[in-house]
């Protein structure tokens, strides 16, 4: 259950993240053409450091479920 919780708030952030970098040219405050604003600038930076950090964190939890259920299939076998 824990792990379902967690997994659910990784891909939230991970969207969420997604939504901060794509907020800008989808809301329209970022002027077509234009140089960045400010409020880009700090979506685009925060939005890519949270999309990035949940992304690995879901790798990394991918891999160790993989590694436990090799384990365990190992573990079956003898």
């Amino acid at each position: 259950m824990t792990a379902k919780l967690g997994v659910s708030a990784l891909v939230l952030l991970f969207l969420g993240g997604l939504w901060l970098v794509a907020a800008p040219f989808a809301v329209g405050y970022q002027p077509r053409g234009g140089s960045y604003a400010d409020a880009t600038v700090n979506d685009l930076w925060l939005g890519g450091g949270i999309a990035a950090v949940s992304f690995v964190s879901l790798v990394v939890y991918a891999a160790d479920a993989l590694r436990e259920l090799a384990s365990r299939g190992r573990h079956a076998e003898s």
